[in-house]
């Protein structure tokens, strides 16, 4: 191995990383992912703690008849699929998946993709090109970011959810296609998390449609954080604000519906589009069929208990009112993100070892995945927390938090 070549390439930005408290490291987790795990500590011995840092908003990946589903679906079709939908990959729980999604979102057809990340790298770059625009909202997720790379369109990235600035590129983008003189109508494609990440505000999805139909735009949602947390059923965005759903619906089968996958949800005619363009679905290896029956029978699963994504959001504000009450500068969360700022990313991480200690696991986010001065604790709540779960590390939270200002 040529190890000069790799320092070069690697020496260098790892040292940097060390030093500005952004360089990353992971735990080990010795139990299934639920409200309470065990961790195995720095000193090698292993400590239970309330966990503060799961996307499996619905704790669904515990439920033994879930579990006992997917387990049959491995006997009865193996543990992989073989080869790639369009050739030899494509079994029938697939195309039971994504009918279910189609019907979960009130939509006339879907896709899946092995992740969320792919489905969004795949669509964007199959629907967009060197001449196209795209507007994306500054804070959108890096799948995003990276789609519309890969695709080469001009994108225009307005201000966070400021729509009046998402107004005023689309009418720079129109201003620059007249100049050239295109003969092409203009047409965009707005693109936007439904749910930020790092933040747990919402996309204002009425204002975004109004914008998109005003100025012959496409528009794209990707509801990673918002399946099954968002409106009283858990199908989402638009089920929030009781309006219309986007163009283009992205989600993701590995948060709430705790399996894995991305799917696209939207007209018939644009999951034919993508079944046909997109790279990412095209030239890759189908998901495991008894991934995707699991899925689906995690998504049947929240259909039919919507007391689960109640319980979730009962979860939220009983965790943000006790946050206030020990004097913890936070506000309502409409999702089932809670961050809580720090500022300095050396505290962020101190904050975060210092509740690990303590038996609350909630990670220090830092630069470059939120912006650098805004490292945060981000608490991420599942409907199974207990009020005396989400209490403790409430008051824990706040205790630390102090110990350090």
């Amino acid at each position: 191995m040529n190890e000069r070549i790799l320092d070069l390439f690697t020496k260098d930005a790892l040292e940097t990383a060390r030093a500005n408290n952004t360089y990353r490291s992971m735990r080990l987790m010795e139990t299934p992912e639920s409200s309470r795990v065990k961790i195995r500590m720095p000193s090698g011995t292993s400590q239970e703690q309330i966990l503060l840092a799961s996307n499996s908003y619905l704790d669904l990946a515990n439920i033994d008849e879930l579990k006992q589903a997917m387990a049959q679906a491995v006997l009865e079709w193996g543990t992989g699929s073989g080869g790639a939908r369009l050739t030899t990959g494509n079994k029938s729980p697939h195309q039971e998946l994504e009918e279910f999604i189609a019907k979960f979102k009130g939509e006339e057809s879907a896709i899946t993709f092995n992740t969320g990340y792919m489905a969004n790298v795949g669509t964007i770059s199959a629907l967009c090109g060197k001449n196209d625009f795209v507007f994306s909202d500054e804070l959108n997720h890096a799948s995003i970011i990276d789609g519309i790379r890969l695709s080469r369109a001009k994108c225009f990235v307005y201000r966070h959810n400021d729509m009046a600035d998402l107004e005023r590129v689309i009418s720079a983008a129109k201003s620059e296609q007249d100049a050239k003189q295109d003969a092409r109508p203009f047409c965009g494609l707005i693109v936007t998390d439904a749910v930020f990440s790092m933040d747990g505000d919402l996309a204002n999805l009425p204002e975004l449609l109004r914008i998109a139909k005003e100025n012959d735009c496409l528009l794209m949602i990707d509801e990673a954080h918002a399946t099954g947390v968002l409106g009283k059923t858990g199908r989402g965005l638009a089920e929030h604000y009781g309006c219309a759903h986007a163009d283009v619906t992205v989600g993701t089968l590995s948060k709430a519906v705790a399996a894995e996958g991305g799917f696209v949800a939207g007209k018939q005619q644009l999951i034919d589009f993508l079944r046909n363009k997109a790279r990412s679905f095209i030239f890759t290896t189908a998901m495991a069929p008894a991934v995707a029956a699991a899925a689906c029978n995690n998504l049947r699963y929240i259909d039919a208990h919507p007391e689960r994504v109640q319980n979730l959001r009962d979860n939220v504000k009983f965790f943000c009112d006790a946050l206030q009450s020990e004097g913890v500068n936070v506000e309502l969360s409409p999702s089932a993100i809670v961050p809580i700022i720090i500022g300095d990313e050396a505290c962020a991480l101190k904050t975060s070892a210092a509740l690990q200690n303590a038996g609350i696991l909630i990670p220090a986010i830092r630069y470059p995945t939120v912006a650098k001065g805004q490292a945060r604790l981000r608490a991420s709540l599942m409907a199974t927390h207990t009020h005396e779960q989400l209490q403790t590390a409430a008051c824990a939270i706040a205790k630390t938090i102090k110990n350090f200002d």
